[in-house]
């Protein structure tokens, strides 16, 4: 069972909307798996679930039925996690759903990491909470691969999602925005690291479950990109030739790597153009841009370009399960 982050610390580059295509082609190639949406937002579950669904599972006179759930015990300092809820979606794909609540766990969070320093059990059970949480849930579904969303900040909610996984993976915008991200995110992931690191030397509970964090960078998405038959648009095109580099140095710590854009980048996962209309049309449709039909819409120019988003995930969809070792069996 692996487990994958998707996170950017700059909101609007279609992160969310990867993780939820992803999980869908990863299911329709055989893969188990388990969404966490760990972004306070819970815009990836919205994504998932119609609104008569969210209204029960946020219920405000009914028990939640989000990881809410399974972090109250913590939150009100009676007792350790719960089990989350669940939602089975579809063959092979399950969702711990979010919850807008889960902004309120970020103090107990932040005060839970220095804490550990002190050999705190409790403080241990906290930082955790997460990956316990999901680990639960992917041993539940049997799960091949759990794919974790996490909002675009670099606060305790991200760093106790974050050493959960055993991998990340960035999507980029050809941007200034992105590249500065990068720079800014490369040190802070290394810290995370070295922070938890120390912080496992001085656990006091043996039989408590903890991630190793061992985050390794995956390699990057490059989302919403203009595309001509020329290649890339001019406006992209002078950011997008500064990727390679600046990931290679912030990220991997190869400072001074001259790749170019043109040449194979093995760290380059794919590019995504934007697929515009067909987002809001696979919204409304709750489903993804691959299995629009006729009947939601998708008609004309759109059944050309349905075929081609399919292309595209099932080309990415691969080439993550390459790297971390898993492979793909379609089950359709």
């Amino acid at each position: 069972m692996r487990t994958l982050a998707f996170f950017n610390n700059k909101g609007g580059v279609g992160k969310t909307t990867l993780v939820y295509h992803l999980a869908w082609m990863f299911s329709k190639m055989g893969r188990r798996v388990v969404v966490a949406d760990l972004d306070p937002q819970a815009n990836l579950t919205s994504m998932f679930l119609p609104e008569a669904k969210l209204e029960e599972i946020w219920s405000e006179t009914g028990p939640s039925l989000s990881i809410m759930r399974a972090l109250q015990p913590i939150i009100k300092g009676t007792g350790d996690i719960d089990t989350a809820p669940v939602q089975h979606l579809s063959h092979n794909l399950w969702l711990v759903p979010g919850d807008l609540g889960l902004a309120q766990f970020e103090g107990e969070l932040s005060e839970a990491w220095g804490k550990c320093l002190d050999g705190k059990e409790p403080a241990f059970r906290t930082t955790s909470s997460f990956y316990r949480i999901v680990q639960a849930a992917g041993m539940d579904a049997k799960a091949d691969i759990i794919l974790i969303d996490v909002g675009p900040n670099l606060g305790a909610i991200n760093r106790a999602a974050l050493i959960c996984a055993d991998a990340i993976v960035l999507p980029l915008a050809p941007d200034l925005f992105s590249i500065q991200g990068l720079r800014n995110l490369g040190p802070t992931l290394k810290r995370w690291r070295g922070e938890w690191k120390t912080r496992l030397q001085h656990n006091p509970a043996a039989e408590l479950n903890l991630p190793s964090g061992d985050l390794a960078a995956l390699g990057y998405v490059v989302m919403q990109f203009g595309q001509r038959d020329s290649g890339l648009v001019k406006a992209y095109d002078r950011w997008a030739k500064k990727i390679p580099a600046v990931y290679a140095d912030f990220i991997l710590g190869q400072k001074g790597l001259q790749q170019v854009w043109d040449e194979v980048d093995d760290h380059r996962l794919a590019m995504l153009k934007n697929y515009r209309s067909l987002v809001p049309m696979a919204m409304e449709a709750h489903k993804p841009i691959f299995d629009l039909k006729a009947a939601d819409g998708a008609i004309g120019a759109h059944t050309y370009a349905v075929q081609g988003a399919h292309k595209d995930f099932e080309n990415l969809a691969e080439s993550i399960l390459k790297k971390l070792g898993i492979d793909a069996e379609w089950w359709w």
